[in-house]
């Protein structure tokens, strides 16, 4: 199996009218975020049964699809280092990670970061040092900025709040919605586990965050709650 086989496999499942629809919901006209991505049109659950069928494809081969001028070629290689790296070794591990560290500029929309960040980078740095996920979080790029917020997601699954807490904090005043949602939502997992922990962070920058971010965060408070915080009465 090789690169070759796995885009023309992926050409033959591709569906022009989901393409054009892929294209406005990912924002890829000029001046959205997603300006000059080019897609197939093949939906997730399919690709994803794509990649059961490939899943011993070589890293080399993956990091062609990474570098794919295809949205959904990209997205496939992202699952598939995603599945690759669930069942490696340590030494497999470190080089799926090092690819995506080295070629985040191919990570370029939300959902190739949703998909990945968390079980590839948070993964990997879960007892590891993360000053990577502070660099990510300065960035310009606004995708490197997300992924060091997502990353996150791993760690609060293993009840690790900190760096959610102090990452979130870095991009409060984040001018991309895209980024608000992102915090919004991690703050929000970390509720889910521990709402005392959240609603401590939360009393004491909740002012400070853009209205988006915050109704992500406070989502699942019971309704008289949420309306505090929304009008600031907290």
């Amino acid at each position: 199996m090789t690169y070759q086989h796995v885009i023309s496999h992926l050409q033959k499942l591709a569906d022009p009218a989901i393409a054009s629809n892929s294209a406005k919901y990912f924002k890829s006209q000029f001046g959205e975020y997603g300006f000059g991505d080019f897609f197939l049109g093949i939906r997730v659950p399919v690709l994803r049964r794509c990649v059961r069928q490939y899943q011993d494809l070589g890293l080399t081969h993956i990091k062609k699809l990474l570098t794919s001028e295809y949205h959904e070629a990209r997205l496939f290689s992202l699952l598939l280092m995603v599945k690759q790296f669930s069942k490696s070794d340590e030494a497999i591990k470190a080089k799926i990670y090092s690819l995506y560290i080295t070629h985040t500029k191919y990570i370029n929309n939300w959902d190739l970061v949703d998909s990945s960040a968390p079980y590839i980078v948070g993964a990997w740095l879960l007892d590891k040092e993360r000053e990577l996920l502070y660099q990510f979080a300065s960035s310009p790029n606004l995708w490197k900025r997300r992924i060091s917020m997502l990353s996150t997601a791993n760690f609060i699954k293993n009840n690790q709040f900190d760096d959610t807490f102090n990452i979130a904090t870095l991009l409060l005043n984040d001018p991309h919605d895209l980024i608000h949602k992102a915090v919004g939502w991690m703050l929000r997992e970390v509720g889910n586990r521990d709402r005392e922990a959240e609603e401590k962070y939360l009393k004491q920058n909740y002012k400070a965050m853009p209205r988006t971010m915050l109704r992500y965060a406070i989502e699942k408070f019971e309704p008289a709650k949420r309306q505090l915080y929304l009008t600031g009465h907290i």
